[in-house]
């Protein structure tokens, strides 16, 4: 049977700086990436995998863990957590949701106030509750960094206060973004909200001068510390193309926001979305060593779409990076690679699945064959 299940292989172009596909194009941010969400297509990369401090953007990780436990049904937003002692004394460092000693609060607020006032007291509440102490909760955001392929994170804390070896690359926080809003996009529907009120105390969005300023912007998160500088996640939506953008290490507030904006400018304006192939189609055959017959068409199991730089749309090629296969071959075999290339750079790649099953040749016909490939061969020796 073909598989449900399509793992997407992305290739990423390891510059230092500029556009991965050539152009002019220079961030003011000295580090910055730019992504497309729904393939996690990398548009552009500076420095983007320098380990650095990622203050708030650290966050990112404790809301994943938390609507992963949510969609499992480990947690329930109406369920409620006491605030300790050490969630409680988080709130005299930094941003906060100013919790109470020994409040019952729910999840949802708790969420809510991490994800648009980025509280550090409600970050520490979540993750004792989520794991019985934050230092066990740590244990399982670099274990999912790792899952990820967050090559160059290594988190000390929930919060990303500074903490000596506490850091995150630029495209490591745009991959855990993707995994965030493509798999729970309801968090956006929090991120855009603009203010937050509980304990009776009011507070603006961190994310607000974005939000309210770039046409589409709809998330993520922001992040400032002495050591960090300023930061941003940045997520936009646009006529259905969701952007993602980071930036690290800014000047200042205006800086990042004004940065962040020239990123998924960028992205909007010169990439076009092209899909290359449909879902189930024939886009290639496979010899097959062995098979009755000796090849098998291949398919892709979604529509494979990629963002293309406007007028560069017939220069696209589609390449096949085979695996060897041998007879017997199921239908839904994995049978290669589909690689989507521009200027012999790999954009997108993703995985081919046979499209029928084939069988092994009788004795007969493989002594035949062999004998065969066996002339051939003197003659090309030859």
């Amino acid at each position: 049977m073909k598989k449900s299940i399509v793992a997407i292989l992305l290739i990423t172009l390891m510059l230092t700086t500029g556009s991965v596909y050539g152009e002019s194009f220079d961030s003011r941010a000295e580090v910055g990436i730019l992504m497309e969400a729904s393939s996690g297509q990398f548009l552009y990369e500076k420095n983007a995998d320098t380990p650095l401090p990622p203050a708030s953007t650290t966050k990112i990780m404790t809301l994943l863990l938390a609507f992963e436990a949510l969609e499992s049904g480990d947690i329930d937003w109406e369920d409620t957590t006491i605030v300790s002692r050490n969630a409680w004394s988080a709130e005299t460092i930094g941003s906060k949701m100013y919790l109470d000693l020994d409040q019952e609060v729910t999840i949802e607020d708790l969420i809510y106030g991490i994800s648009i006032v980025s509280a550090n007291d409600a970050t520490v509440a979540l993750a004792e509750h989520l794991s019985g102490s934050e230092e066990a909760f740590v244990q399982q955001m670099n274990q999912r960094a790792q899952e990820l392929g967050m090559t160059n994170t290594v988190f000390k804390n929930t919060s990303g206060l500074p903490a000596d070896g506490h850091v995150m690359s630029a495209r490591d926080v745009a991959i855990l973004s993707r995994e965030l809003i493509v798999n729970h996009p309801d968090i956006l529907d929090i991120e855009t909200q603009l203010e937050f009120t509980f304990n009776d105390i009011r507070q603006d969005n961190w994310n607000r001068r974005f939000l309210t300023s770039f046409e589409g912007a709809n998330g993520l998160k922001t992040g400032w510390t002495t050591e960090s500088g300023f930061s941003l996640a940045g997520a936009a939506l646009r006529d259905d193309r969701q952007l993602i953008s980071v930036v690290m290490g800014t000047e200042s507030e205006s800086e990042r926001v004004a940065a962040t904006s020239e990123l998924l400018s960028h992205g909007f304006n010169q990439f076009r979305p092209q899909t290359v192939a449909q879902k189930d189609e024939v886009v290639a055959e496979v010899a097959v060593k062995d098979g009755r017959q000796q090849v098998v068409p291949v398919t892709v199991s979604q529509e494979v779409e990629v963002a293309v730089p406007q007028g560069r749309e017939n220069d696209i090629e589609l390449v096949v990076a085979e695996e060897t296969l041998t007879a017997p071959v199921e239908e839904g075999a994995v049978a290669g690679q589909l690689l989507v290339q521009l200027d012999d750079e790999t954009l997108y790649s993703v995985q081919l699945y046979t499209a029928e099953e084939v069988g092994r040749a009788n004795f007969i016909v493989r002594g035949f064959r062999g004998i065969m490939n066996f002339i051939t061969g003197l003659f090309n020796r030859s």
